[in-house]
Protein backbone atom coordinates (compact mmCIF):
# COMPACT_ATOMS: atom_id res chain seq x y z
CA UNK A 1 0.00 0.00 0.00
CA UNK A 2 1.29 3.46 -0.86
CA UNK A 3 1.78 6.23 1.67
CA UNK A 4 -1.31 7.90 0.21
CA UNK A 5 -3.36 4.74 0.77
CA UNK A 6 -2.10 4.45 4.34
CA UNK A 7 -3.05 8.04 5.10
CA UNK A 8 -6.51 7.56 3.57
CA UNK A 9 -7.05 4.45 5.68
CA UNK A 10 -6.00 6.29 8.83
CA UNK A 11 -8.30 9.18 7.96
CA UNK A 12 -11.28 6.85 7.46
CA UNK A 13 -10.74 5.24 10.85
CA UNK A 14 -10.41 8.57 12.65
CA UNK A 15 -13.47 9.98 10.87
CA UNK A 16 -15.49 6.96 11.93
CA UNK A 17 -14.20 7.28 15.50
CA UNK A 18 -15.17 10.95 15.62
CA UNK A 19 -18.68 10.12 14.38
CA UNK A 20 -19.01 7.47 17.08
CA UNK A 21 -17.86 9.81 19.82
CA UNK A 22 -20.03 12.76 18.77
CA UNK A 23 -23.15 11.08 17.35
CA UNK A 24 -23.48 7.40 18.26
CA UNK A 25 -22.13 7.34 21.82
CA UNK A 26 -24.29 10.21 23.16
CA UNK A 27 -27.42 8.43 21.93
CA UNK A 28 -26.37 5.15 23.58
CA UNK A 29 -24.62 6.50 26.66
CA UNK A 30 -27.01 4.78 29.08
CA UNK A 31 -26.43 1.37 27.48
CA UNK A 32 -22.63 1.73 27.70
CA UNK A 33 -22.79 2.97 31.27
CA UNK A 34 -25.07 0.07 32.21
CA UNK A 35 -22.76 -2.64 30.87
CA UNK A 36 -19.85 -1.11 32.76
CA UNK A 37 -21.89 -0.87 35.95
CA UNK A 38 -23.50 -4.33 35.69
CA UNK A 39 -20.80 -6.15 33.73
CA UNK A 40 -21.28 -8.02 30.47
CA UNK A 41 -24.00 -10.63 30.37
CA UNK A 42 -24.03 -11.98 26.79
CA UNK A 43 -26.58 -14.68 26.03
CA UNK A 44 -24.67 -16.22 23.12
CA UNK A 45 -21.21 -16.87 21.75
CA UNK A 46 -21.13 -15.98 18.06
CA UNK A 47 -18.26 -17.58 16.14
CA UNK A 48 -17.90 -16.24 12.62
CA UNK A 49 -15.39 -15.45 9.91
CA UNK A 50 -12.97 -12.53 10.01
CA UNK A 51 -14.33 -11.46 6.60
CA UNK A 52 -14.77 -7.67 6.69
CA UNK A 53 -18.20 -7.92 5.04
CA UNK A 54 -19.75 -9.51 8.14
CA UNK A 55 -21.08 -7.45 11.04
CA UNK A 56 -22.37 -9.86 13.76
CA UNK A 57 -23.93 -7.16 15.92
CA UNK A 58 -25.72 -5.59 12.97
CA UNK A 59 -26.84 -8.97 11.65
CA UNK A 60 -28.37 -9.99 14.99
CA UNK A 61 -29.36 -6.46 16.01
CA UNK A 62 -27.40 -6.85 19.23
CA UNK A 63 -26.31 -4.06 21.53
CA UNK A 64 -23.37 -3.69 23.92
CA UNK A 65 -23.00 -6.76 26.12
CA UNK A 66 -25.54 -8.86 24.20
CA UNK A 67 -23.28 -11.30 22.31
CA UNK A 68 -19.72 -12.53 22.82
CA UNK A 69 -18.03 -12.57 19.42
CA UNK A 70 -15.05 -14.55 18.16
CA UNK A 71 -13.82 -14.13 14.59
CA UNK A 72 -11.20 -16.00 12.61
CA UNK A 73 -10.47 -17.03 9.04
CA UNK A 74 -13.07 -19.60 8.01
CA UNK A 75 -15.07 -19.50 11.29
CA UNK A 76 -13.06 -22.50 12.45
CA UNK A 77 -13.14 -24.27 15.82
CA UNK A 78 -10.17 -26.65 16.09
CA UNK A 79 -11.00 -29.83 17.97
CA UNK A 80 -10.00 -29.63 21.63
CA UNK A 81 -6.30 -30.20 22.18
CA UNK A 82 -5.24 -29.44 18.61
CA UNK A 83 -4.74 -25.68 18.95
CA UNK A 84 -5.08 -24.57 22.57
CA UNK A 85 -5.35 -20.83 23.09
CA UNK A 86 -7.21 -18.25 21.02
CA UNK A 87 -10.59 -19.70 20.08
CA UNK A 88 -10.31 -22.49 22.69
CA UNK A 89 -9.89 -19.93 25.47
CA UNK A 90 -12.82 -17.90 24.14
CA UNK A 91 -15.08 -20.96 24.16
CA UNK A 92 -14.07 -21.96 27.69
CA UNK A 93 -14.50 -18.45 29.06
CA UNK A 94 -17.85 -17.95 27.37
CA UNK A 95 -19.24 -21.26 28.62
CA UNK A 96 -17.89 -21.26 32.18
CA UNK A 97 -17.40 -17.62 33.15
CA UNK A 98 -20.12 -15.91 31.12
CA UNK A 99 -22.48 -18.90 31.17
CA UNK A 100 -23.82 -18.22 27.69
CA UNK A 101 -26.94 -20.12 26.60
CA UNK A 102 -26.06 -20.71 22.95
CA UNK A 103 -23.10 -21.01 20.59
CA UNK A 104 -23.62 -20.03 16.96
CA UNK A 105 -21.13 -21.02 14.28
CA UNK A 106 -21.83 -18.71 11.35
CA UNK A 107 -20.37 -19.29 7.90
CA UNK A 108 -21.06 -17.07 4.91
CA UNK A 109 -21.33 -16.98 1.15
CA UNK A 110 -18.27 -16.20 -0.99
CA UNK A 111 -15.94 -17.38 1.79
CA UNK A 112 -12.28 -16.91 0.82
CA UNK A 113 -11.13 -19.57 3.28
CA UNK A 114 -13.37 -22.17 1.67
CA UNK A 115 -12.17 -21.10 -1.78
CA UNK A 116 -8.62 -21.65 -0.55
CA UNK A 117 -9.53 -25.22 0.42
CA UNK A 118 -10.78 -25.83 -3.10
CA UNK A 119 -7.67 -24.15 -4.53
CA UNK A 120 -4.78 -24.62 -2.05
CA UNK A 121 -2.38 -22.90 -4.45
CA UNK A 122 -4.04 -19.63 -3.43
CA UNK A 123 -2.42 -19.89 0.02
CA UNK A 124 0.87 -21.51 -1.01
CA UNK A 125 2.71 -18.35 0.10
CA UNK A 126 0.80 -18.20 3.40
CA UNK A 127 1.99 -21.13 5.53
CA UNK A 128 0.17 -19.99 8.66
CA UNK A 129 -3.16 -19.72 6.85
CA UNK A 130 -2.58 -23.07 5.16
CA UNK A 131 -1.89 -24.71 8.52
CA UNK A 132 -4.94 -23.07 10.12
CA UNK A 133 -7.24 -24.38 7.38
CA UNK A 134 -6.40 -27.98 8.27
CA UNK A 135 -9.26 -27.77 10.76
CA UNK A 136 -11.64 -27.63 7.77
CA UNK A 137 -10.10 -30.35 5.59
CA UNK A 138 -12.58 -33.00 6.73
CA UNK A 139 -15.40 -30.86 5.32
CA UNK A 140 -13.64 -30.78 1.97
CA UNK A 141 -13.26 -34.57 2.03
CA UNK A 142 -17.00 -34.96 2.59
CA UNK A 143 -17.87 -32.67 -0.34
CA UNK A 144 -15.42 -34.43 -2.65
CA UNK A 145 -16.64 -37.89 -1.66
CA UNK A 146 -20.28 -36.91 -2.08
CA UNK A 147 -19.73 -35.88 -5.74
CA UNK A 148 -23.05 -34.03 -5.96
CA UNK A 149 -21.67 -30.62 -6.94
CA UNK A 150 -22.04 -29.95 -10.68
CA UNK A 151 -19.62 -27.03 -10.74
CA UNK A 152 -17.31 -24.99 -8.53
CA UNK A 153 -20.13 -22.70 -7.38
CA UNK A 154 -22.10 -25.66 -6.03
CA UNK A 155 -18.96 -27.17 -4.52
CA UNK A 156 -18.28 -23.92 -2.66
CA UNK A 157 -21.91 -23.78 -1.47
CA UNK A 158 -21.72 -27.35 -0.13
CA UNK A 159 -18.31 -26.77 1.45
CA UNK A 160 -19.46 -23.65 3.30
CA UNK A 161 -22.36 -25.59 4.84
CA UNK A 162 -20.34 -28.72 5.55
CA UNK A 163 -17.65 -26.65 7.24
CA UNK A 164 -20.18 -25.14 9.65
CA UNK A 165 -21.36 -28.64 10.60
CA UNK A 166 -17.77 -29.81 11.07
CA UNK A 167 -16.95 -26.92 13.39
CA UNK A 168 -20.07 -27.70 15.43
CA UNK A 169 -18.79 -31.25 15.84
CA UNK A 170 -15.43 -29.87 16.91
CA UNK A 171 -17.20 -27.70 19.49
CA UNK A 172 -18.58 -30.82 21.14
CA UNK A 173 -15.01 -32.01 21.86
CA UNK A 174 -14.35 -29.02 24.13
CA UNK A 175 -14.88 -30.08 27.78
CA UNK A 176 -16.64 -26.84 28.73
CA UNK A 177 -19.18 -27.35 25.94
CA UNK A 178 -19.53 -31.11 26.40
CA UNK A 179 -20.40 -30.64 30.06
CA UNK A 180 -22.99 -27.96 29.36
CA UNK A 181 -24.55 -30.09 26.62
CA UNK A 182 -24.82 -33.00 29.07
CA UNK A 183 -26.64 -30.70 31.49
CA UNK A 184 -28.91 -29.40 28.75
CA UNK A 185 -27.85 -25.85 29.63
CA UNK A 186 -26.44 -24.85 26.24
CA UNK A 187 -27.46 -25.16 22.59
CA UNK A 188 -25.39 -25.21 19.40
CA UNK A 189 -26.58 -23.66 16.18
CA UNK A 190 -25.13 -23.57 12.67
CA UNK A 191 -25.81 -20.59 10.40
CA UNK A 192 -24.86 -19.58 6.88
CA UNK A 193 -25.21 -15.88 6.11
CA UNK A 194 -25.95 -14.91 2.51
CA UNK A 195 -24.24 -11.52 2.35
CA UNK A 196 -25.77 -10.33 -0.92
CA UNK A 197 -29.34 -11.39 -0.04
CA UNK A 198 -29.34 -10.55 3.66
CA UNK A 199 -30.71 -14.03 4.35
CA UNK A 200 -29.56 -16.57 6.92
CA UNK A 201 -29.98 -20.33 6.66
CA UNK A 202 -29.96 -22.28 9.91
CA UNK A 203 -29.27 -25.99 10.23
CA UNK A 204 -32.34 -27.99 11.22
CA UNK A 205 -31.43 -31.19 13.07
CA UNK A 206 -34.71 -32.91 12.23
CA UNK A 207 -34.63 -32.14 8.51
CA UNK A 208 -30.83 -32.49 8.41
CA UNK A 209 -30.40 -29.47 6.17
CA UNK A 210 -30.08 -25.69 6.30
CA UNK A 211 -33.39 -23.87 6.04
CA UNK A 212 -34.34 -20.19 5.92
CA UNK A 213 -34.30 -18.36 9.23
CA UNK A 214 -37.57 -16.73 8.17
CA UNK A 215 -39.30 -20.08 8.14
CA UNK A 216 -37.93 -20.98 11.56
CA UNK A 217 -39.02 -17.63 12.94
CA UNK A 218 -42.56 -18.13 11.59
CA UNK A 219 -42.69 -21.62 13.12
CA UNK A 220 -41.53 -20.34 16.52
CA UNK A 221 -44.04 -17.49 16.40
CA UNK A 222 -46.79 -19.93 15.39
CA UNK A 223 -45.91 -22.31 18.20
CA UNK A 224 -45.94 -19.42 20.65
CA UNK A 225 -49.37 -18.34 19.47
CA UNK A 226 -50.72 -21.89 19.73
CA UNK A 227 -49.33 -22.19 23.25
CA UNK A 228 -51.20 -19.04 24.30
Amino acid sequence: MSSVGIEQSRSRLLTGLRKFQHQIYPERREAYERVIRDGQQPHALFITCADSRIDPELLTQSGPGDIFVSRNIGNLVPAYGEVLGGISAVIEYAALALEIDQVVVCGHTDCGAMRALLHPEKVSAMPTVKSWLRSAEAALSVVQARKTARDESEALHELIEENVLLQMRHLRTHPSIAGKLAQGSIALSGWVYDIAQGDVRIYDEQERRFISAGRLFDEVQGAGGAAR
